[in-house]
């Protein structure tokens, strides 16, 4: 087959697997891989998959996240996140669309407390989804 049609054959491919609501980094991570076996082979197509595997798990601002995650647990269960979020609720509850202002100043708050933007970004998700309930948003 032609690179053309393999292309057209995997775009077909992606379609339908999005449609079949699967992960989009799992269907995309299948469909390159297979891709990539059937146009130059197999053998090169683990080897990339293993080194694309290891530069993404051996990456400093990958390993730090789960630490972090970890931190915003214990921010929550201690009661801090909630106060920071308070704060800037009360800051800009008022606001049309107050809540997901807060929600920016939290992140950016916490954001600065712990120098990485990436790993307050995933920390947050466990802190404000509770808040954001508790507030009926």
């Amino acid at each position: 087959m032609s690179p053309s049609t393999v292309a057209i054959i995997s775009v077909v491919i992606l379609v339908i697997f999005f449609l079949l609501r699967m992960p989009v980094a799992y269907v995309m991570a299948m469909v390159g891989f297979l891709g990539f076996a059937y146009m130059v082979s197999t053998e090169s197509s683990l080897s990339i998959l293993a080194k694309d595997f290891w530069s993404m798990f051996s990456s400093y601002s990958l390993t730090v996240i789960p630490m972090f995650v970890f931190m915003g647990t214990i921010a929550f269960y201690s009661g801090m996140s909630g106060r920071l979020y308070d704060a800037a609720y009360k800051f800009f509850g008022q606001l049309r669309g107050g809540l997901a202002l807060a929600t920016i100043v939290a992140c950016a708050g916490f954001g600065a407390m712990c120098g990485s933007t990436n790993a307050a970004a995933a920390a947050m998700g466990r802190v404000t989804l509770p808040e954001m309930r508790r507030y009926k948003y």
